[in-house]
């Protein structure tokens, strides 16, 4: 619990409190319908996908840019941060997220804000093959943030910022006409609420999980293993402090710093 008392943990969630506030009022927002027809899906894919990179740019260093909780569980499946900042990222990205569509819903026109980009399954879309996509949607894009924001790398090349946002916006390009391109159950779960329609609201949350989760143990286990041991992913899960580690490396359950470059 010594993560209480430390200010960088709660610089960190209200980052990921803000972030998401502005991922999901931006977000959905360029998804709102101003003119008839269906939203153009190159420019709502766009808009996630730079309003991401944006954010990585500015609050990476500060709480590593999850900006959904489907990340924040692919790095505790990985052991790279504690129990207690995961939960705690989960709940201010949550917030975070119904705060920004509340405050799109209370700027927009009636007659603009509809359903406010809710995710739908399209007509035809089974629940399952909306699930299968929704976890292969996230799979990549886990994939992409593992290796982009892995440390261990020498010579990265190339912006973090915008490696993130150019595969959040290749899950968009595919996956808006299966499913409207969730990949994030905070920007899922925010209209959601607001327009108090839950319909398949699970898949949501079932695919993204299940995708963020396979791609930590992918990348963590097999692609490029992460050598630690059973005791040193315990102490991390559970946050223990720095001087509490008998001499072993320092375990804090801090995020991995990003070194991004200037976009």
């Amino acid at each position: 619990m010594w993560e209480l008392r430390s200010a960088s943990f709660w610089r960190a969630i209200f980052a990921e409190f803000f972030a998401t506030l502005f991922y999901v009022f931006f977000g959905l927002g360029a998804s709102l319908r101003w003119a008839p027809g269906p939203p153009h899906v190159l420019q709502v894919a766009l808009a996630f996908g730079l309003a991401l990179a944006t954010l990585v740019q500015a609050v990476g260093h500060i709480s590593g840019a999850h900006v959904n909780p489907a990340v924040t569980f692919a790095f505790l499946v990985g052991s790279q941060m504690s129990l207690l900042r995961a939960l705690c990222y989960m709940v201010a990205q949550l917030l975070g997220a119904v705060a920004g569509a509340a405050v799109l819903y209370s700027v927009t026109p009636a007659a603009v804000r509809g359903s406010l980009a809710l995710n739908t399954l399209h007509p035809g879309v089974s629940v399952g093959q909306a699930t299968i996509v929704e976890i292969f949607l996230t799979l990549q894009f886990v994939l992409c943030i593992f290796a982009t924001y892995d440390e261990r790398r020498n010579g990265r090349m190339g912006s973090v910022a915008l490696a993130v946002g150019f595969s959040l916006t290749l899950g968009h390009l595919f996956g808006m006409y299966y499913t409207g391109a969730g990949m994030n159950p905070a920007r899922s779960f925010a209209p959601a609420i607001l327009t108090r329609n839950f319909t398949n609201h699970w898949v949501y949350w079932v695919g993204p999980v299940i995708g963020a989760g396979l791609g930590s143990l992918l990348y963590d286990f097999l692609l490029f293993p992460r050598l630690k041991s059973v005791s040193e992913r315990l102490s991390i899960l559970k946050g223990t402090r720095p001087s509490e580690s008998n001499g072993q490396p320092e375990v804090t359950g801090e995020p991995v710093e990003l070194k991004t470059q200037a976009l």
